[in-house]
């Protein structure tokens, strides 16, 4: 998928009993998207708001349905915000989806099952002339890399973490957004279905062939990286996730990195979904993130960007700090304090 801005649509946001902190797709295209939201789709918390749960994201009904949608007529898509472990589709949301469709939406989803390759709602899509956008589907013509990423002008920073859901992607964007402001000609590269629906291009490297994962990382680079003076990479994973280390050294290695910002989730110790693995020390992180990193261009851990979600604003004062020190490079949580540290990190 080649690069291109993403035009303002208007559309609802399926998150069945997810929204919002079980929602990371849901709640970065609406924090981060420039889409008009005009409903969230939620059983659970149907009746209320999005602000009565969430006071950074824009405001929206939250409704049990798409036929319980205000105003219908107009809505452009429908989003699939939810990207369960595996990838997989809940028949539950099938209604949904089939009155999206009947009501003339797109219907967009970053899945590991494809909607196109629904026999219903391809040929329900076909009959309404309504498109079925499975962001997940790689480019069938990706490659191998040739290991020539470090040759754009632009200096690589890519976000690497200690497991997956610590904020990767959001913090990556809040780098490219500080990165602007300061003066700095940056661009988000983005590797997830989230970063693709927000920016509207990118590659799905967790859906490409093992050969080829690395190449599609180096492809986008490529594509704008003598565009800019510097690119932010979208990191995904964790080199030491039982799942998805592979996929997170496709992108390490392919994009060829010149700086490495460690992102992590103030009191996590276990791994996603895999409770029965320890994380490492954030001192083996470093060592191995470098010295794989390191095997094709030359790299270090510069900064960190610590979640503290989960905290007040002095418990996350003081994680903050120790995060930094443990690291022995500045830190901060992005979201909350700001990037300042970080891109002086970078600097």
């Amino acid at each position: 998928m080649t690069a291109a801005g993403t035009e303002s649509r208007r559309i609802v946001v399926l998150a069945h009993e997810k929204f919002p902190d079980r929602a990371k797709t849901a709640t970065g295209v609406m924090r981060y998207g420039n889409d008009d939201i005009v409903a969230v789709l939620d059983r659970d918390r149907a009746g209320t708001r999005v602000r009565d749960h969430r006071a950074d994201l824009p405001d929206a009904p939250i409704v049990a349905s798409f036929e319980d949608v205000p105003d219908a007529e107009s809505v452009d898509a429908l989003l699939v915000g939810i990207a369960p472990i595996g990838g997989g589709f809940d028949e539950t949301w099938r209604p949904d989806v089939r009155t999206a469709i009947e009501a003339g939406c797109d219907v967009i989803a970053g899945l590991h099952y494809f909607l196109e390759d629904d026999e219903e709602f391809s040929e329900l899509a076909a009959d309404h002339g309504v498109d079925l956008v499975d962001v997940r589907k790689p480019d069938p013509t990706l490659g191998v890399a040739k290991g020539v990423a470090d040759e754009v002008s632009a200096e690589v920073v890519l976000t690497v973490g200690t497991d997956c859901s610590v904020g990767k992607m959001t913090a990556t964007l809040e780098l490219v957004e500080a990165a602007t402001e300061a003066g700095i000609d940056a661009a988000f590269v983005p590797t997830g279905q989230t970063g693709i629906m927000i920016s509207g291009w990118g590659n799905p490297v967790d859906r490409v062939v093992s050969d080829f994962t690395a190449g599609a990382v180096e492809e986008m680079i490529l594509e704008i990286g003598d565009d800019y003076e510097m690119l932010f990479v979208e990191g995904q994973g964790s080199i030491v996730h039982p799942a998805y280390s592979a996929v997170t050294c496709g992108i390490l290695h392919g994009s060829m990195a010149d700086k490495l910002v460690l992102c992590h989730e103030a009191g996590k110790e276990v791994i996603h979904g895999y409770e029965s693995f320890s994380l490492p020390s954030l001192s083996e992180y470093i060592d191995l993130y470098e010295s794989l990193g390191s095997a094709v261009n030359e790299t270090e851990v510069v900064a960190g960007a610590l979640n503290t979600s989960s905290l007040s604003d002095d418990e996350a004062e003081k994680a903050v700090e120790a995060y930094a020190d443990e690291l022995g490079v500045p830190a901060s949580d992005p979201v909350r304090f700001g990037s300042a540290e970080i891109l002086e990190g970078l600097r």
